[in-house]
């Protein structure tokens, strides 16, 4: 073990420089990536004497993460925090909602050194990782320091783990050192079983996604934009889409217009780097088209609104009558649809949905969302939705009712992390 432990550190600093080329080429595109590099490395100026380290990749996580760490914060009000993300757009998120309750850092690359600058400057008393992140140097070093490191919210898909194969004996290793692996599904802790989790510590606990909260003030807010555009008019939610997908939503907008001319598309593309794009495409279809960055607002007469903010996603949800939700007409595995289900928004997405798997199945089987084969079936799905205000309600209940079923597992997962903190040497 120690030897591959040792050609996998050789390996990541091989890989370092290709890491930072990648990361320049995007801050090209997002000049965000060219900032704070030296936390890449393990460098800030932060000092604390203990904390509460909590570690989402991106949006996504750190969406998910939002109502454990809401939870960790009330039970341990004197406690410093620290959120680190690997992305800007996590990264923002964090600072938009937390602000400077919370330190926000970039995790650093697995690199030994850099792992133990970034410990010896948080001292964190539990190390909570959100998802799919397993990073051995930092697992071992985390194990070496008896800091208890959880996996919430632990999901691992059939891609996922076939790409730990090559280091797999060096990943069961690590595994050994996790405290707990908290699996959203009876099929993530099958996978996590068979990459080497050891049973005693592996545990189906549900999606923290379905604990999210839904704010007060959020419905108030959409009556009042709607009403701007026009409260009468139909309007749908391109959501979180990628390249190759904002092609098939325009065409589904046009189709749409045919048979709703008032109709309204809002679209918020995935990265920041398709901003630009998205705007420049809907104007190349004609469509009368406004911008929440330049324009503010849509107005009675557009067509298409481009969301190109960070976020504000759930505002937008609140505020449609029909949702598509992207990164599920191309390979990408599709992205969180328990926003619009908890807003009882009905939910339309493509065939890509393995990331959300076993969330797809349940709420499609509730009758809960519609899923089209490709692009060319979207126009007429959000059509006949528009058309069928009965089919529509339905399906936008059944969602929301699929979404309450499955609450409860922040609080599963807040008791597994204060058994780590009670039972960490010298903190009893």
């Amino acid at each position: 073990m120690p030897f591959r432990r040792l050609l996998y550190t050789l390996t990541m600093y091989l890989l370092t420089p290709a890491i930072l080329y990648r990361l320049a080429v995007r801050g090209l595109r997002y000049r965000e990536y060219f900032e704070r590099w030296r936390e890449r490395f393990g460098h800030s100026t932060v000092e604390l004497k203990e904390s509460i380290w909590i570690h989402a990749v991106s949006m996504g996580e750190v969406n998910a993460a939002l109502p454990l760490i809401d939870a960790l914060m009330a039970q341990y009000a004197g406690m410093k925090f620290v959120i680190t993300t690997v992305t800007p757009t996590g990264s923002e998120r964090v600072r938009r909602v937390y602000g400077d309750r919370v330190v926000n850092l970039y995790l650093p690359y697995d690199l030994p050194r850099s792992i133990a600058r970034f410990l010896d400057r948080i001292h964190p008393r539990v190390a909570v990782i959100m998802e799919t992140e397993i990073w051995p140097n930092l697992f071992f070093e985390c194990e070496a320091r008896r800091i208890p490191l959880i996996i919430a919210n632990a999901r691992l898909s059939e891609k996922s783990l076939r790409g730990y194969s090559p280091i797999r004996p060096l990943v069961q290793r690590a595994l050994a050192g996790v405290g707990y692996i908290a699996a959203q599904s009876a099929t993530d802790a099958a996978r996590f079983a068979e990459l080497g989790a050891q049973a005693e510590r592996l545990g189906v606990i549900g999606n923290l996604k379905y604990d999210m909260s839904v704010p007060k003030h959020l419905v108030a807010e959409a009556a009042t934009m709607r009403a701007a555009w026009g409260a009468r008019r139909p309007v749908w939610i391109a959501a979180s889409t990628h390249d190759g997908e904002e092609l098939p939503v325009l065409k589904a907008h046009a189709e749409v217009l045919r048979r709703f001319p008032d109709a309204l598309m809002l679209i918020v593309p995935r990265h920041p780097e398709r901003f630009k794009p998205v705007a420049l495409a809907c104007r190349s279809f004609g469509f009368a088209t406004r911008t929440r960055s330049e324009e503010h607002a849509a107005a009675a007469d557009t067509q298409c609104f481009v969301v190109d903010t960070l976020g504000e996603l759930l505002n937008y949800y609140a505020a449609t009558d029909v949702a598509f939700v992207g990164g599920s007409l191309v390979p990408i595995g599709g992205h969180n649809v328990l926003e619009p289900a908890a807003l009882a928004v009905p939910i339309v997405v493509g065939p890509y949905m393995f990331n959300f798997a076993e969330i797809n199945q349940s709420l499609t089987a509730a009758g809960a969302s519609l899923q089209v084969l490709d692009g060319d079936e979207l126009g007429a799905a959000i059509t006949r939705l528009f058309a069928d205000g009965v089919l529509r309600k339905r399906v936008g209940q059944a969602a929301q009712h699929a979404f309450e079923r499955e609450q409860g597992s922040v609080l599963r997962t807040l008791a597994i992390v204060e058994k780590a903190l009670g039972d960490e040497p010298g903190k009893k």
